[in-house]
């Protein structure tokens, strides 16, 4: 990953209505009442404490009726949130190191104690993931006892093998300029998901960059259209599935 896409964006202005609580180990973000079904974000490079991300969160559990958990999977460190807009923040922002920090390897085990503690509670489980969140949420695919069914906005961090493990109804949402979800892996979906048996579902944003689902620019009409949609390709799709 050596994009701006990462780090750029814009704020969304909102109070979040839920609460801090704990999910295994995690310090997390919790809103929603559901106990039968529960929803887990894996959010992007700015975490847990991200205003958008907890908005989100909110829309998830009122639209579905589910308990929505943003966990935070990096021992406590965020991004500023004035660095969607800050050049010298972006600057200084070392992508290298935060991944050396936060790979796969080592997060994996905290992801999958989330997705176990949620399952031990309530009857169905959704995971959706935004850039980093994108290969958590392929790895929980492979696996039908944590998850029933994810969707990612924007994927990152996830390859040709986690694609060939899928084995839960997944949705791929896919903005038209994306450096994580290229062309290859796009057309490696489209070869690859068809032939696994699951229910999948690809959306094109055409026009769209990475980062639109969760720091989009929603204060102009396009911005908010292109959230909004992707926000709600979510819902129907764990309508669906999650219920």
């Amino acid at each position: 990953m050596a994009c701006d896409d990462c780090t750029t964006g814009f704020a969304w202005d909102g109070k979040p209505s839920g609460t801090e609580a704990m999910l295994a180990s995690n310090n997390t973000y919790l809103v929603g009442d559901s106990e039968e079904y529960a929803v887990l974000i894996v959010a992007d490079f700015f975490g847990w404490t991200m205003n958008n991300i907890r908005l989100l969160a909110d829309h998830y559990a009122k639209t579905l009726n589910a308990t929505v958990y943003v966990p935070d999977f990096y021992d406590g460190e965020v991004m500023h949130p004035d660095t969607l807009s800050d050049p010298e923040r972006q600057k200084a922002f070392d992508r290298e190191a935060w991944l050396a920090r936060n790979s796969r390897e080592k997060r994996w085990p905290e992801v999958k104690a989330c997705a176990q503690a949620l399952k031990a509670q309530y009857s169905r489980v959704a995971a959706v993931g935004y850039c980093w969140g994108g290969w958590a949420c392929f790895q929980l695919a492979a696996d039908p006892s944590l998850v029933d069914a994810i969707a990612t906005a924007h994927p990152g961090l996830f390859d040709k093998n986690d694609v060939d493990s899928v084995k839960v109804p997944i949705q791929l949402i896919a903005p038209e300029d994306d450096f994580t979800f290229t062309p290859e892996l796009k057309q490696y979906c489209f070869e690859t998901l068809p032939k696994t048996g699951v229910q999948w579902e690809y959306v094109y944003f055409a026009g769209y960059r990475h980062g639109f689902a969760s720091r989009g620019e929603i204060d102009t009409v396009k911005g908010r259209a292109g959230m909004e949609r992707a926000r709600n390709c979510v819902v129907h799709f764990f309508e669906e599935f999650l219920q």
